[in-house]
């Protein structure tokens, strides 16, 4: 396992974060698809196991069962000082007024049920799950930086919202002396590049880590264009992200199939390893489960793409609406 540097904090993170969405119970929450405890349990006990140390869930996810699955497999599997926990707030957790959003009132009601549910008294990354167009930046990030200095969290990560939202939330900050965000984490894959016009550029200068979420493309970068299993078919998400450009995207899925085979290598692993060289990505947002989902993570870790190879991947692609925030 490689590690890397959080961002330009002092924290030491595995070059893969395990993505939690998958674990809950598949009544909860509106993601059939998730698999309950007993079947979660081994899956993160064996990211452990090959090293991972970077773990990201959200308060919403499975209505915040994946917080709790997640909280009790770590207590038991691995040492809280040599893991990184990331979790998430903004989505509705309940009806009625203050169920969700970036106000001071949701944020500091929610990290205090995240870390009832995880069993920790602090998590290591808390990020906010989308932009609040409701909220006044100001009021968020002051209430980020409480949690901060109340030792609740010790960093504060984005996800998914427009360049210059980015930039006015860390330029709020830094005017009010108040906490920065030191991550992104935002939609990057081989199917979707768009991030890489504005999101990944103002990311490298200012020196925040990139952990990219859906970095397979929800399935659909590790088999040939049409065939489905049964994720795919009850994955509203991601037949929202990515259904209106399936043909062109057939052209990306079918060039990383040809790497593949020329490497004699699954195509997860080229996809993850293209994902990888990308410069600023400390840590793509990985899911599993299944036990060789982490094998195929773990090894593309070593495979070092040409430029050639690089350019057979990329050559197909073309440009894509905004998806994902």
């Amino acid at each position: 396992m490689d590690y890397k540097k959080l961002g330009r904090t002092g924290t030491d993170v595995s070059a893969l974060c395990l993505g939690c969405m998958t674990y809950g119970d598949p009544g909860r929450g509106n993601h059939a698809w998730t698999l309950p405890e007993e079947q979660s349990r081994p899956l993160i006990r064996q990211a452990v196991e090959l090293g991972i140390t970077f773990f990201d869930t959200a308060n919403t996810y499975s209505d915040g069962h994946s917080e709790e699955i997640v909280g009790r497999a770590l207590k038991e599997f691995a040492r809280r000082d040599e893991i990184v926990v990331a979790t998430k707030v903004y989505f509705r957790m309940r009806p009625g007024p203050n169920g969700g959003g970036l106000s001071r009132k949701a944020i500091l009601t929610e990290i205090d049920n995240s870390l009832r549910r995880l069993g920790m008294d602090h998590v290591d990354l808390y990020q906010i799950h989308r932009w609040d167009p409701a909220t006044p930046i100001e009021e968020t990030m002051e209430a980020l930086h409480d949690v901060v200095k109340a030792g609740k969290a010790l960093h504060i990560g984005a996800s998914s919202m427009a360049a210059w939202q980015f930039a006015k939330a860390q330029h709020t900050a830094e005017r009010n002396g108040w906490t920065r965000f030191v991550t992104m984490q935002n939609h990057l894959n081989l199917l979707y590049r768009e991030e890489e016009r504005e999101m990944l550029p103002l990311c490298a200068d200012q020196g925040v880590g990139i952990l990219p979420w859906s970095p397979l493309a929800r399935g659909r970068l590790t088999r040939p264009f049409g065939v489905e299993n049964e994720r795919v078919r009850t994955d509203q998400v991601g037949q929202r992200l990515y259904d209106a450009t399936a043909e062109a995207d057939r052209r990306v899925i079918e060039a990383v199939g040809t790497v593949a085979a020329g490497r004699g290598v699954p195509p997860a692993q080229v996809a993850l390893a293209w994902l990888l060289g990308k410069p600023g990505v400390t840590a793509p947002i990985i899911g599993a489960s299944r036990p060789g989902h982490l094998e195929d993570a773990v090894a593309a870790l070593s495979l070092r793409l040409t430029e050639e190879e690089v350019w057979t991947l990329e050559e197909p692609y073309v440009p894509h609406a905004v998806a994902g925030l």
